[in-house]
């Protein structure tokens, strides 16, 4: 999976297409991230202790990763990315600028 927790990703489809958002979480064995604020749904809770009162709490759902494209940092528009080995390590580089990631 080429997008990695801490990026800067937009939704390209769905019912959130538009919305930008970090990366909260990758989830690769799914093909899944956590996305700040996309894809968020309302969870009714129970009350967990004798007094306490049951509440509604925003919950962020995964999203599949091909829903999602990485946002270039260079020029802050959606981009593709191809890796290639640099001395001996794997670098992300932006389709779109040719900036490492």
């Amino acid at each position: 999976m080429k997008i990695h927790k801490g990026d800067t990703v937009q939704v390209i489809a769905g019912k959130d297409k538009g919305r930008t958002g970090k990366v909260l979480r990758a989830l690769p064995k799914t093909l899944q991230l956590i996305v700040e604020g996309v894809h968020v749904r309302k969870k009714h809770q129970r009350a967990q202790k004798k007094g306490q009162k049951g509440q509604v709490i925003d919950k962020t759902h995964p999203i599949h990763v091909s829903n999602v494209m990485l946002i270039d940092p260079k020029t802050n528009k959606p981009t593709r990315l191809k890796v290639k080995v640099k001395d001996g390590k794997k670098v992300r580089i932006s389709k779109k600028s040719g900036a490492v990631i």
